[in-house]
């Protein structure tokens, strides 16, 4: 099912396939989901095995109303209340205690459940003519960049899915906001677009997950999925902090070494550094006075590399303040945390 003009039949043909037990992949404002029912365990199960995701790695139940949420879970607290009233329909996912609604296939065997209402208009109808919770992460293998469009799904799932609904291109380029209500202070485990500022602004005290927060990396994430190596590139990544003129420096540097030793280069700048490149497969990001492009050019950046078949890639590093943080997070997790500091 691969047609940007999205019509009536192809809805109800795919919303049927999640009614029967299939799984279906949809676009939706961050990145693009791989959809299943998400109280049949048995879907959960399928959804993990098509990604080759880890079980312990909690699917995001996805919803088109309120009313939804609050038949899922033990209780809603009032700051979730004051969050959808803000966020929804958009890239916020909440964390809270789950009731038996929900089976632990979906949750990866926690009593807690992740749930956002994506704003993408496909999405919403995709949800609603279901008249399913879906469970969906990201429509690609595990590990791999996440699809930002349907083609990245067909190259990453082809042959392992029922199908897929081609919305076009999304248009955000990283996956929601994950902020947990079960603890006193809320938690934002995975940092998005909406930022730890903007959450400030609704609740008040908001806190980093300290295992996101810490340079230590043996220091885990809360967030199960937050302690894998995701978003990754075939080749390797290195990532390189600092003054964007060392920076420049640096990755030239490094750039004509391995060039030297016969290797392929990757480079990934911005419009105000790409000829400032000698060497290389140079890629502009987008500006760097734009969080916001930066981050939807993000995933399709890295799969650029791959087509492009380098063998090391070097990265420009960006403020960590707003989306930033999320961008710098993304870019961390595919290098393995593999950085230069100059």
């Amino acid at each position: 099912m691969k047609d940007n003009q999205i019509n009536l039949q192809d809805m109800k043909s795919a919303a049927d396939m999640i009614r029967k037990g299939g799984l279906v992949a949809f676009p939706t404002e961050t990145v693009y989901g791989l959809g299943g029912d998400a109280t049949s365990p048995d879907a959960s199960r399928k959804i993990y095995e098509a990604k080759g995701r880890p079980s312990d790695n909690p699917l995001i139940v996805h919803i088109a109303d309120f009313s939804q949420l609050v038949q899922i879970v033990d209780k809603v607290p009032p700051e979730a209340e004051l969050l959808a009233k803000k966020f929804w329909p958009g890239p916020l996912t909440m964390i809270l205690n789950k009731n038996e609604m929900i089976p632990y296939e979906t949750t990866g065997g926690l009593d807690t459940v992740a749930i956002r209402m994506p704003s993408h208009p496909v999405a919403l109808a995709f949800l609603r003519e279901s008249r399913c919770m879906i469970a969906a992460p990201s429509a690609n293998t595990s590990g791999r960049p996440s699809p930002t469009s349907a083609s990245h799904v067909w190259e990453d799932l082809q042959g392992r899915i029922d199908g897929i609904i081609d919305g076009g291109d999304v248009e955000i380029g990283i996956e929601s906001t994950i902020v947990d209500l079960t603890d006193e202070i809320p938690t934002v485990l995975r940092p998005g677009f909406i930022t730890m500022e903007m959450l400030e602004e609704v609740l008040g005290q908001v806190r980093l997950d300290p295992g996101i927060a810490s340079e230590n990396t043996k220091v885990p994430p809360k967030a199960p999925g937050m302690r894998y190596r995701h978003y990754a590139p075939k080749a390797e990544l290195t990532l390189v902090e600092g003054e964007v003129i060392r920076v420049v420096d640096k990755i030239n540097d490094l750039a004509e070494d391995a060039y030297q030793r016969g290797m392929k280069v990757g480079i990934i700048a911005t419009e105000e550094t790409k000829e400032e490149y000698a060497l290389g497969e140079v890629v502009s990001i987008g500006s760097r006075e734009d969080e916001s492009e930066v981050a939807h050019h993000l995933y399709g950046v890295l799969r650029a590399f791959d087509e492009l078949g380098v063998d090391v890639i070097y990265s420009e590093s960006f403020p960590s303040a707003g989306v930033g943080q999320a961008v710098m997070n993304r870019l961390l997790k595919a290098a393995g945390h593999k950085r230069i500091i100059v």
